[in-house]
């Protein structure tokens, strides 16, 4: 399982723009995210974190670390959020904790249509360390 966390980690990063680094700081935690197509998965990641694979389907993958300890560690925290598209349509997200390891991260999938904006909003409390909320939007592809 290792590896399919570092591959899962691998791959988020390379889906990202190469100038934007997607963190945002909330209190003494870093909160990292990261949205993109579940085709990015290997077929064999995607089965491994029962995560559907294909064109018309992403994933967002957060991770919060703990300024304060030595390399950041990864800790816990209640992730929960929404997705709306450009018609104002509200989808309530359901993230999975995964931990391999010293990692902690954060899964969720929703669906996807082509050149289709998203507004994401997520809600992170990781307690005293930290409890806020993370608005971004992104553009989604859907690959056949």
């Amino acid at each position: 399982m290792k590896n399919c966390w570092f591959i899962l980690v691998l791959t988020a990063l390379f889906s990202l723009p190469v100038s934007a680094e997607q963190y945002q700081r909330i209190k003494d935690v870093e909160v990292h995210y990261s949205a993109f197509n579940s085709t990015f998965l290997t077929p064999k990641v995607a089965r491994s974190y029962k995560l559907k694979r294909n064109g018309y389907s992403a994933v967002l993958n957060i991770s919060v670390l703990d300024t304060y300890q030595p390399g950041k560690a990864a800790t816990s925290a209640v992730i929960q959020g929404s997705v709306k598209n450009l018609l104002g349509q509200t989808r309530k997200l359901t993230f999975r904790q995964v931990m391999e390891g010293s990692a902690i991260y954060y899964i969720t999938e929703f669906p996807i249509s082509d050149e289709e904006q998203l507004t994401f909003t997520i809600d992170v409390d990781a307690g005293l360390k930290g409890k806020g909320k993370i608005n971004f939007t992104q553009k989604f592809y859907v690959e056949e």
